[in-house]
């Protein structure tokens, strides 16, 4: 095997050289899949001192090329002189490690942990332990070409921010983060986005204020008219936070002007998202500064096209009401809790009524005979039968919350009429909610209202009708079969 010039010692690497540069990938693979053989010729030495640099300085290859190689480097060890020389295979490796493939970087991680059991312990501290040097990495990372890269660099940040403590935080993730949050990629504002409130409450204390409103803020507010949904909607789920973080003061001057736009954004999640976390807030300068503008909001994600928006703003519905306070509730969304239990999609009948007992509980049982009550005993009367229907289910949910005597006077003559209404649905549904409200309701109602109903029903032409009733009677696990069995005992 003599080269061209008859240099014995040349011809390796000027074979691989020529082999890693041909076009043939499989060409170059075989190359690298023979290293070890290339090492062996060439001996420790100049595998140290010619090998590994050009190794390390053509490492630009297609990843299983790159993947072969770094998997090659961490059977290397006795191939460089042994455990003296290993630290000779961390340049190649540590630039495999920086690579955009994530299977070649985990390659090469593994590798760099394989020989770096084979360090002394002074090489260890000399050589080896630069390389967990984080900034140079980190600065790297965060500008790499790949944005799947600075993704990672944003979703991971605050627990960066915790490793590297506040002076390199100051001085290095500040601007890093603000990059970050203007980077061309929708994926990695949104990563970074989220991120906002906990990268400004780890921040030092005493700069806090200083950095937020110098550095972070002006990028905030771009974010609030950012070209994509996600990323404002991210923004959204994390930004009411920094009132808590900046103030009074700082919130009504910088933040509530971000709030308010937020609060019209065509997106509704956006809109969701900010009403979610009005609690942060309301802490800090009172809901009311933001309520004439939260109820536009409030009723245009209540009429949404979409059925999920309409459930989620009901969800959020009592977290608001005890925010706003009874009487701006009455004043401004009562009636609007109230159309939800007509709306055409059943789990939002179901939600608006689970909505009512929880308001009841918040506002209390006196509340509910004056405000609510009437209203959802007046449905009785609809002609649309699943509007009937609404009412036994409102009855069953705000019974046990507003007490035995409302429950007693108010409700159960309904129900007992409904007892005759024409829809069968409707009528089994009656001795169900009997059944239900039983518990709430006294012995001598339950002996001379509500038994005397049930027999009837018992004896119903409809067979559903029928079985529902016999069920309350004398089903199993019901209250009132109880009762019945110990009055005729």
């Amino acid at each position: 095997m003599a080269g061209a010039d008859g240099d014995d010692s040349l011809y390796p690497i000027a074979v691989l050289i020529d082999e890693l540069r041909n076009e043939d990938v499989q060409l170059r693979l075989n190359s690298i899949k023979k290293l070890s053989t290339i090492a062996l010729a060439l001996g420790v030495e100049r595998t140290r001192t010619e090998l590994l640099p050009f190794l390390t300085d053509t490492i630009y290859d297609e990843d299983e090329v790159l993947l072969a190689l770094a998997e090659q480097l961490g059977n290397f060890t006795m191939l460089v002189g042994g455990p003296e020389y290993v630290h000779c295979l961390l340049p190649p490796l540590e630039s495999l490690a920086t690579v955009e493939e994530t299977v070649v970087r985990d390659k090469a991680v593994e590798s760099l942990r394989k020989i770096s059991q084979e360090h002394s312990p002074v090489d260890l501290e000399v050589h080896f332990e630069p390389l967990t040097l984080v900034m140079p990495t980190l600065r790297q990372a965060a500008e790499d070409k790949s944005w799947r890269v600075r993704y990672m660099v944003a979703d991971k940040f605050s627990e960066l921010q915790k490793a590297v403590g506040p002076e390199i935080t100051k001085n290095d993730l500040v601007p890093a983060f603000q990059n970050l949050l203007k980077d061309c990629e929708a994926e990695v504002r949104s990563a970074a986005a989220k991120k906002i409130k906990e990268f400004c409450e780890n921040l030092p204390e005493d700069s806090r204020e200083t950095i937020i409103m110098t550095h972070i803020l002006s990028c905030v507010k771009e974010l609030v008219s950012d070209t994509s949904q996600h990323v404002k909607s991210a923004l959204a789920s994390v930004i009411m936070g920094l009132s808590t973080i900046l103030g009074k003061d700082n919130t009504v001057e910088h933040l509530l002007p971000l709030f308010l736009a937020q609060l019209k954004d065509e997106c509704p999640e956006v809109r969701l998202n900010i009403i979610s976390n009005l609690d942060c807030v309301n802490e800090v300068i009172g809901i009311r500064q933001l309520s004439q503008s939260l109820l536009p909001a409030i009723v245009e994600l209540a009429e949404d096209a979409k059925w999920r928006v309409r459930l989620a703003i009901i969800e959020y519905m009592p977290l608001l009401a005890g925010q706003l306070g009874v009487e701006f509730f009455d004043e401004k969304l009562n009636t609007l809790c109230m159309a939800w239990l007509i709306d055409h999609v059943y789990a939002i009948r179901e939600a608006a009524t689970c909505n009512l007992m929880k308001l009841v509980e918040k506002f209390g049982a006196e509340w509910a005979q004056n405000t609510i009550v009437p209203k959802v005993l007046g449905m009785a009367n609809d002609p649309n039968y699943l509007h009937r229907m609404t009412t036994l289910f409102c009855i069953n949910s705000l019974s046990e919350a507003c007490g035995q005597d409302i429950t007693t006077k108010h409700m159960l003559p309904v129900v007992l009429k409904m007892s005759n209404d024409q829809v069968a649905n409707v009528r089994f549904n009656v001795a169900k909610s009997l059944q239900k409200i039983g518990p709430v309701l006294d012995s001598n109602a339950l002996q001379t209202e509500v038994k005397p109903v049930l027999e009837k029903l018992a004896t119903d032409t409809d067979m559903d009708v029928k079985y529902f009733a016999q069920e309350a009677i004398r089903g199993k696990d019901s209250t009132l079969s109880i009762f019945f069995y110990e009055v005729s005992s």
